[in-house]
This record gives C-alpha cells, sequence and structure tokens, in this order.
C-alpha cells in the first residue's frame, strides 16, 4: 500500500530532494504550496499523513479538522516544534519531527555572519561590483583573542565551538545543564548568563525556544552586554525581542547583528516579496540598518542538511504506518522523554 501523504508550505527544492529519496519509501506525495493553518487544514482530507515545515500553523483548530479527516500522523521536516499544540495532539494525531539534520549548515552559517558583519564583506562586495575601492567603512577587527559566548552547546553549539576555536577565540558558553567534561576536553568555560553578557564580544544564540528561553534577549540583558556587541541568531526568533534590539542598534549597545531568524518571519521568510511593500515595521526598520545582516532562515540550507531531513521524515512516516516504534516522535504526555525510556508508543 502506497500511503498518502500532504506535504504544505513546499518549495522546488523540497520536491527534489524528497521526491529523490521516496523512490525508496514509495509514498504516494502531493505538494501543496500553501502553508497549513486553519484555512488549508481541510486539504488534509484523504491523506494518510501530513507534513510540515516551521512557519505551518499546527494548533487546536488545525489538529481538529486534520483528526475529523481522520489523518493519522504530522510529520515535522525540521528539528523545531513551538508551531505545534501537544495537548491539542494528545491521543489524536502522531507527531513525529527529524531532530538533527546537520549542525555543520547551522554553525557554519553563524560564523558565516560573524565574519561578514566583522569584515564587511556584504557591504564591500557591490561596491567593487559598482567600481568603488574604497576602504572607508569597512574597518573590522581581529577575531583571534576576542571573547565569543555561545548560549546552547547542543550539537550545533559544540560545532560552533570549534570552528571559533580555531580563530583563536576565548569561548565561553551557557547551558542550563553543563556538560564539565565536555568543557574541560574543549578548553572552554562554561559561565552563567550574567558572565555570558558581561564579558563577551560576540554571542550566539542555539537554544531552543521554551517558555524560559522566550525574549530572553530584551531591554535589561541587552543593558548588561558590552557596548558594541555583535549578536547572532540562527535559533529561534523569539529568543530576541526584536523592538528592544533595535533600540540597542540605534544607541549603539550592540555594535552589529547578525539574524537568521525573526519573531514575526512566517509572512516573509522563504517567499520572494521584492515586488511588494514590506508591511511588518520592525522588519522594515531592521533591514536598513547598515549594521544588520538578515538571512531568510537559510542556514539549514545545504544539500547534505536537505538530504538529511528528507531521509529521515519519510523513515519516521515508515516507523509510524509500520506500527513500529517511533523513536523522534513528541507529545504532550511524554514530550520525548518517557518514550525512549518505555521503547513504545504512547497511545
Amino acid at each position: 500500500m502506497n500511503e498518502k501523504i500532504a506535504f504544505f508550505d513546499t518549495k522546488p527544492y523540497d520536491m527534489q530532494f524528497f521526491n529523490a529519496v521516496n523512490e525508496s519509501y514509495h509514498f504516494d506525495i502531493t505538494y501543496f504550496e500553501a502553508k497549513l493553518n486553519s484555512r488549508t487544514a481541510m486539504l488534509g482530507g484523504n491523506f494518510d499523513g501530513i507534513c510540515v515545515f516551521v512557519n505551518d500553523l499546527v494548533d487546536h483548530d488545525v489538529i481538529s479538522k486534520l483528526h475529523q479527516q481522520n489523518v493519522k500522523t504530522i510529520a515535522l521536516r525540521c528539528a523545531g516544534y513551538n508551531n505545534v499544540d501537544f495537548k491539542a495532539a494528545y491521543q489524536k494525531i502522531h507527531v513525529v519531527r527529524v531532530p538533527a539534520y546537520s549542525p555543520y549548515a547551522v554553525a557554519e552559517h553563524a560564523a558565516a555572519l560573524m565574519i561578514s558583519l566583522n569584515r564587511k564583506i556584504y557591504k564591500a562586495y557591490p561596491r567593487t561590483r559598482d567600481g568603488n575601492f574604497s576602504l572607508n567603512g569597512l574597518l573590522g577587527f581581529d577575531m583571534h583573542g576576542k571573547t565569543a559566548a555561545v548560549i546552547g552547546t547542543g550539537k550545533i553549539g559544540r560545532c560552533l565551538i570549534s570552528i571559533l576555536k580555531g580563530y583563536g577565540m576565548r569561548i565561553l558558553a551557557y547551558d542550563p545543564y553543563p556538560d564539565v567534561a565536555y568543557a574541560a576536553a574543549e578548553q572552554i568555560e562554561y559561565v552563567p548568563l550574567e558572565g555570558i553578557y558581561s564579558e563577551s564580544d560576540i554571542i550566539s544564540l542555539h537554544c531552543p525556544l521554551t517558555p524560559q528561553t522566550e525574549y530572553m534577549i530584551n531591554a535589561d540583558s541587552l543593558s548588561r552586554m558590552k557596548d558594541g556587541v555583535m549578536l547572532i541568531n540562527t535559533g529561534r526568533g523569539k529568543l530576541i525581542n526584536t523592538q528592544h534590539l533595535i533600540e540597542a542598534l540605534k544607541s549603539g549597545k550592540v555594535g552589529s547583528a547578525g539574524l537568521d531568524v525573526y519573531e514575526e518571519e512566517s509572512n516573509y521568510f522563504f517567499e520572494d516579496r521584492s515586488m511588494e511593500m514590506i508591511m511588518d515595521d520592525i522588519l522594515a526598520r531592521l533591514l536598513v540598518f547598515p549594521n544588520v545582516l538578515v538571512t531568510s532562515h537559510q542556514a539549514f540550507f545545504t544539500r547534505e542538511a536537505l538530504e538529511n531531513i528528507a531521509e529521515t521524515t519519510l523513515s519516521n512516516l515508515r516507523e509510524f504506518f509500520d506500527g513500529g516504534y517511533l523513536k523522534n516522535e513528541i507529545c504532550y504526555k511524554c514530550d520525548s522523554v518517557c518514550l525512549k525510556k518505555q521503547n513504545k508508543r504512547c497511545f
């Protein structure tokens, strides 16, 4: 039986990589350009499962409509899951995700943002294309010997630490669950957030979005940072209160910011809006700062990562339809913990 899967918010590259991997899985896939939300949920009818991305909305209303249509599983083709109401899904629809795809992809993009901001690569490129070879305004600093902080030392954070150590930087780290053995082996320091803010020349965010981390970068934490600090966010948009960041950029407290995510990105990121006015005043304001570099949630976007995402997503779906243990399931009751202990589905 070729189970029918509906993909929402799909782009040409999604179809390219999933079609290639699906040659081994033989799912009957239908691709929709539309994002999943309460208005498009009815498209899920007659499908056994659906596949969604980071800006699809999987709230109580959407889950109810999918459940009524006998959709059995939701596969996230991403690691983040703050867009899913797991309480609403519990005992109705199984939800699986891709916990890791390529930590190197995201870490390398974070490092690229740092280098480009520091050495003004994004300014130099259009200048020389226009025949302007002046160096005025392009002054950077040696990263060697400076202090970089990595908030969140999971796989991505550790990859970035390895990169920054190669530059000869002093590395500070923060994680609610510090790995003392790792710190000793890598010769890095775990410090409280207060130390992160007060000592770091560059701060890079690599933690999940939780009630504890939402808007962790705000007016108060920004006030405690070094003047001219560089902020990098390739994690989740709501880790930063963007309005507060704008005020810190205007005052000079923040010297530069590299943002691959934005708290209200869903209407813009991954789409071509070049022929339209940007109606989001905060995003529009960010884009005019000469010391802010915004990329459109592209940190994950490497060939290796897309291949891994496709393989893990379709493997998750095959595990579900074959009735096996769902190693990448998350739910309201388990939050991915008790499943690992019991080695079975929770309902």
